[in-house]
């Protein structure tokens, strides 16, 4: 053996039958920096008998020596293989690389690696014959058929099989696009990586999830294989997928056909329709995270069957929250990590939502996420990483999109107006009125201010809710509620004074008596308000239409039995006793109506229309519409509750401008006759009638 001639092929790699099932380091940077993108290689099978005593592999490429119907493992990706002398087996790496491989089988090739051209590429020279082609474009067009890679009798499973005879060379692909992963790591395997899950009750404790997925990274560069199973209990399954060689980084797909079936790594789009579940991380994801000094790049995707629920007992579709990490914060996707779920039955209005693993429960968002629907699939379209899960509002919670946007005009004309006026109340008030305010005129201003506040903060809550700030929204919701609740106090407040002068003839004497309903009205939702912040219950809420594209957002209470508790419940004791109030005041009116008194003004006129809307007004009667908002009634009872609300302040003003140009509102003053006169007073806004028989 002449040693010299050797000498020219540094570099060449030879596989002994005896090798490891996993290649030196050395072994892989060599093939790797032989095989690189549109470079040529010359695949000589071992049967190859002649000397090769010119070297060209500097120019034109690298050499491979290739074993026949080699029997052990091959190193998965980098190395070719040559079966039966004919058919040559290829990975996916080296189609996606888009070689130029050059296979050489016979004698005499000695001259043939520096002579080859396109001329001589397919065909024979002396007894060497020479087959040329490039990988990506024969295989191409192939596509994954079961039959024929079952019937080859070889051991052909995920490779690219080409027919080396004849003059049209075809690629078999057998490569199965659903891989199994071939590792599985259970619950007590984990433990030794320390990850573990805590149940509950029987369910998953979300902050405990969140750890789970925290450690994924640790996990990823501990262990050797590409893709493992992951077991943490029943209910909490995961797939973890490595990628050790950054540059070979693409998109990966799990799919699943049912809640407990195990979980599949796809690797053609194409294959997804035929199962029920499925979820995409797209490579501009590894991308990110390769950029973000992650060690070895990965994606773990972890299904939780029994997570527990937040704190509104959101209703989640099949019950599975879904979880995807990479080891790093990664946002604003321009490709989107996609999550389908196909032939789904369900009752109510999907809609994607995702949460960042902090707090203890789950605090669902639709920010960043795209809802589509079509039927029974739903596909939600993300641009970040974190817990994913499909709530599901009840249809009679939802409106549709063009009643959504008619009733957000409506409330930002009306409570825009209603500003307006209740300035010029104010104005009134303090620049034009010339004598001392009376009880019932300070109970009125506070009230004008508590809802001018009111309509203030919900026109800005939209806007705060869309900063993305999580602090600005709880404080934003924690104002808002502050101030409606102040608003339904000064209802009371209204109520309450109007049956004292009733029940005292016009005289309320109690010490302090402003400064006291004052303190209870503006003190009281403060410690509500307060104490609900505290405990977490402010929040981002969503408001669901029928499109499911189409929601909108504001700054609220979150748990929806808080809100029916503090706020409807609360409401309802209030309309009770102003609605009582108010028919106490309408019979009033009628029996003035019905007597002879000559300073009786009230009639069917406008005028009187006007006293009694701004006495519905000034009591918060309008809010009882709320109540209807249920079946075949709810969309015109949100009409009706939003145009009568949205406007409470413009018809006080008008109550209020009506009651002036009467020279005021009438004061209760006994007198020794046994019907009372009631005296005209501009400062004194407490009764909307007039000439009221006093108390004898």
């Amino acid at each position: 053996m002449n040693w010299k001639i050797w000498g020219l092929f540094v570099g060449l790699l030879w596989i002994s039958p005896g090798e490891s099932k996993c290649p030196k380091k050395d072994e892989h940077d060599i093939l790797k920096g032989c095989l690189k993108q549109k470079s040529t290689a010359f695949l000589v099978p071992d049967k190859f008998n002649e000397v090769i005593t010119h070297s060209c592999q500097a120019e034109n490429g690298c050499i491979l020596f290739l074993r026949i119907n080699r029997t052990e493992q091959q190193l998965e990706k980098w190395w070719p293989q040559i079966e039966m002398e004919k058919l040559l087996q290829l990975s996916k790496w080296h189609i996606s690389k888009e070689l130029k491989l050059c296979v050489l089988q016979g004698i005499q090739c000695d001259a043939t690696i520096c002579n080859i051209t396109d001329s001589v590429c397919h065909s024979k020279i002396g007894s060497c014959s020479v087959t040329c082609f490039l990988t990506k474009k024969i295989c191409k067009q192939s596509t994954y058929n079961d039959h024929v890679c079952n019937n080859m009798g070889l051991q052909v499973k995920d490779k690219y099989i080409i027919n080396m005879t004849g003059e049209n060379k075809v690629c078999i692909n057998c490569d199965d696009p659903v891989k199994t992963p071939g590792y599985e790591l259970n619950h007590s395997d984990l433990a030794h990586f320390n990850v573990t899950v805590d149940f509950e009750g029987g369910e998953v404790n979300p902050s405990k999830a969140a750890e789970v997925m925290s450690k994924m990274s640790d996990l990823a560069a501990s262990i050797n294989v590409s893709s493992a199973v992951l077991t943490l209990g029943e209910g909490v399954t995961g797939l973890l997928v490595r990628e050790t060689e950054p540059e070979d980084v693409n998109e990966v797909s799990f799919a699943y056909m049912s809640a407990n079936s195990s979980m599949n790594i796809i690797e053609n789009k194409d294959f997804l329709d035929s199962f029920t579940r499925s979820v995409t991380v797209p490579k501009e994801a590894f991308e990110k995270s390769i950029s973000l000094n992650i060690s070895v790049p990965f994606a773990a995707v972890f299904r939780f069957l029994n997570m527990a629920k937040d704190e509104r007992n959101s209703s989640v579709l099949g019950n599975e929250v879904l979880a995807v990490e990479m080891g790093a914060t990664i946002s604003n996707l321009t490709d989107q990590i996609s999550i389908n779920f196909r032939n789904m039955k369900y009752e109510g209005i999907p809609s994607c939502q995702s949460w960042n693993g902090e707090g203890k429960q789950p605090n669902w968002t639709n920010d960043g996420c795209l809802t589509k629907s079509n039927g029974e699939n739903i596909t939600c379209q993300c641009s970040h990483l974190t817990f994913f899960a499909i709530l599901l509002t009840p249809l009679n919670q939802t409106i549709s999109s063009s009643d959504l946007n008619n009733l957000t005009i409506i409330t930002q004309v009306g409570c825009g107006l209603s500003m307006f006026f209740l300035s010029i109340v104010f104005f009134m008030h303090f620049l034009m009125r010339k004598t001392k305010a009376s009880k019932a005129t300070g109970i009125l201003i506070q009230l004008v201010c508590a809802m001018f506040l009111l309509n203030f903060t919900f026109l800005i809550n939209n806007f705060v809710a869309k900063l993305e700030s999580s602090t600005g929204c709880k404080i934003m919701a924690a104002v808002m509620h502050y101030f409606l609740l102040a608003t339904f106090n000064w209802f009371s407040v209204q109520a309450f004074h109007i049956c004292l002068q009733l029940y005292k003839g016009g005289k309320v004497v109690i010490h302090h008596y402003l400064l006291k309903v004052s303190i209870t009205s503006w003190a009281l939702p403060g410690i509500a308000g307060i104490s609900l912040l505290a405990i977490g219950k402010y929040g981002k809420q969503v408001i669901s239409t029928s499109d499911t594209e189409e929601t909108v957002t504001m700054c609220w209470i979150t748990d929806s039995t808080v809100h029916y508790i503090v706020n409807i419940g609360y409401y309802t004791l209030v309309f009770l006793f102003t609605f009582t109030t108010f028919i106490i005041i309408l019979s009033w009116l009628f029996c003035l109506k019905r007597t002879n008194t000559s300073n009786t003004q009230i009639s069917t006129s406008g005028k009187g229309i006007v006293t009694i809307l701004g006495l519905c007004c000034m009591l918060g009667i309008t809010w009882g519409f709320a109540f209807f908002s249920h079946g075949t009634f709810q969309t015109p009872a949100y009409y009706i509750f939003t145009v009568l609300n949205s406007f409470q302040g413009f018809f006080l003003f008008i109550y209020y401008y009506n009651v002036k140009g009467q020279n005021g509102h009438k004061n209760f003053t006994t007198t020794t006759s046994s019907t009372t006169t009631i005296d005209t007073n501009l400062d004194s806004c407490n009764n909307p009638y007039i000439n009221l028989p006093g108390k004898k």
